[in-house]
């Protein structure tokens, strides 16, 4: 499977800054080309790439104040190689976090899904999810968890895979969330997806169904949306005008949301 991926940022700074751009395709990725620039008022900067354990590639930098630019493109090939799961992975993405408070939803979650496992248990948690919110582009803050989503009853992609996330940790299944390309995603832009370990497998859970599951493009994986926002910056005044994502696939298959499927 063919897929091309790009990404448009312009955002202004009032000073220097730390910058952290997560939207290259994760590393392992089979890349027949990408390129990626970043300027100010003409000026090209070059940033560091940091990769972690997942293979999340991280571009950083210092800006000077101004007004930039940011281009990114890559054309993708093929499935990406998972990568080893060790223990420690599956103990943290069991634990409460900042916008998945499983703790705060356990007995929710437990009498909810309770004599549920595995594959059914995921199912029924996803499904769950796509019916009791309503997906509305914009509807969210960046500081919305899993309960405040819940208790508002609507939110974009990143809250659906929240909600996911929080009822299967309260339910004993690992569970981490996941930044993709998603080609035939509208309205299309960054996306985020729910991932549940099961039966030894990474398994790719997308409450929204608002795109196949089959050509979604690795990006960045952690415990929630504090681990793979697209753009992180420290110190400076950061004001962002635009994100303008496109992502298409040579080949978009049917999905029926239910059937196990790998995100590689």
């Amino acid at each position: 499977m063919e897929r091309t991926v790009t990404a448009h940022l312009q955002f202004s700074l009032g000073g220097q800054s730390d910058l952290l751009f997560q939207i290259a395709v994760a590393a392992g990725t089979l890349i027949r080309s990408e390129s990626f620039t970043f300027t100010n008022d003409g000026r090209v900067y070059l940033p560091r790439e940091i990769v972690d354990r997942h293979g999340t590639r991280i571009l950083r930098f210092t800006g000077d104040p101004g007004n930039y630019e940011v281009f990114y493109s890559a054309d993708v090939a093929g499935a990406r190689p998972l990568e080893p799961v060790g223990e420690i992975d599956l103990v943290g993405y069991l634990r409460p976090s900042r916008y998945a408070e499983s703790d705060a939803l356990y007995l929710q979650a437990r009498s909810m899904f309770a004599g549920l496992t595995g594959l059914a248990l995921v199912n029924a948690v996803a499904t769950w999810t796509h019916d009791t919110l309503e997906y509305v582009p914009g509807s969210s803050r960046g500081t919305d968890s899993a309960r405040t989503t819940l208790s508002a009853g609507r939110g974009v992609c990143r809250d659906f895979a929240h909600v996911v996330v929080t009822m299967l940790r309260a339910c004993d299944v690992p569970a981490r969330v996941a930044a993709v390309y998603a080609p035939g995603l509208r309205p299309m832009d960054f996306h985020a997806v729910a991932e549940a370990w099961v039966d030894g497998r990474w398994l790719v859970v997308d409450a929204t169904r608002l795109a196949p599951r089959q050509s979604l493009v690795r990006i960045s994986t952690g415990r929630d949306a504090s681990d793979i926002a697209f753009l992180t910056n420290h110190i400076g005044n950061l004001a962002l005008r635009s994100v303008d994502v496109n992502a298409v696939s040579d080949t978009l298959t049917t999905d029926d949301h239910l059937a196990p499927i790998v995100l590689a």
